[in-house]
């Protein structure tokens, strides 16, 4: 549309009017509608079992088959005064203060190594990977050929003249959560390790060329020059760790040790898995998965908090 407008003089001019502004393109609205069977699928079967956890802790069901009534905070109670819980709640968190830093600094250290292209760097990065290759069954039949009374330790430790300390190591309540600690270190350290390598092969070549320059060695390279870089990096690994070792111990206790002696190596995940499918208390089991799911959101801020760049 043309607009008149007086210019100086008392002349006409004629101006063009500012057009319309253009409707959205219709790529976007295309990509909103291909995302929503994305969001179907996250709502489903993501927030709903999220859901569900939260209403089954507040139910008496005694079993799948059985009638379902309200319990209120009954579970909660009852939770809280069970001492098997509590052996829970000790085992989880030795667990996680032991296997944690033992599995990121080593896999840390190991990565470095390999990231600096020893002799045969190409066959160490397969030979630790070869863990996270292998069956969870697989690995705790090898736990267990070597750590039953008449396994390899105990074999090799009479050869050695040390047979008094032979014992049954997994039927120990002395030494069954530490098995369990051992074979999660194993498992992952390797496969953790290649990816610290695969992220410090990416750090420029001239940062560790300025730091040999400045007389550092080694470890004062390692922790005080690549530490730094990969900060944010070694961050996602140990949340990535501590959900596994949170929420994954499960598996293992229940290969090796059933929870036993007692409930001397029972974890928060495998008293889930015991009381929903062999005592059939599901109110009493997701209540306990309400703690599980709380302290690992509480532990994944706690991570993201310690490992934020500073800069």
């Amino acid at each position: 549309m043309t607009l008149l407008s007086s210019a100086p003089g008392g002349a006409s001019v004629a101006r063009k009017a500012p057009s319309a502004p253009a409707p959205p393109p219709r790529r976007k609205q295309g990509g909103v509608i291909l995302a929503v069977p994305a969001l179907v699928w996250y709502l489903v079967f993501m927030v709903g079992p999220l859901v569900a956890i939260f209403v089954i802790a507040a139910l008496r069901w005694p079993g799948m088959l059985q009638p379902v009534s309200f319990a209120g905070l009954q579970n909660v109670r009852t939770v809280l005064a069970d001492p098997v819980f509590m052996d829970a709640v000790t085992n989880t968190a030795v667990q996680l203060v032991v296997a944690l830093p033992l599995m990121i600094v080593g896999a840390y250290m190991l990565g470095y190594y390999v990231a600096q292209q020893p002799p045969g760097h190409r066959v160490l990065r397969y030979l630790l990977f070869i863990p996270g290759l292998i069956s969870t069954p697989a690995k705790a039949m090898v736990f267990y050929a070597v750590l039953s009374p008449d396994g390899l330790f105990n074999g090799a430790l009479d050869k050695v003249g040390l047979g008094s300390l032979a014992d049954a190591w997994l039927a120990s309540p002395s030494t069954a959560l530490a098995c369990l600690i051992v074979l999660d270190v194993w498992s992952g350290i390797g496969f953790t390790a290649v990816l610290f390598a695969a992220r410090l092969g990416s750090v420029p070549d001239e940062i560790g060329e300025a730091a040999q320059l400045d007389g550092a060695g080694h470890w004062r390279a390692m922790w005080r020059i690549h530490f730094p870089v990969i900060r944010d990096f070694v961050g996602v690994v140990t949340m990535l760790q501590f959900l596994w070792t949170l929420f994954g111990s499960a598996q293992n206790v229940l290969l090796l040790t059933q929870g036993g002696p007692g409930s001397s190596s029972t974890t928060l995940s495998f008293l889930v898995y015991q009381k929903a499918f062999i005592a059939a208390d599901l109110g009493y089991s997701q209540t306990v998965g309400v703690f599980l799911f709380l302290v690992g959101l509480a532990g994944l801020l706690t991570i993201r908090r310690v490992f934020r760049q500073n800069y």
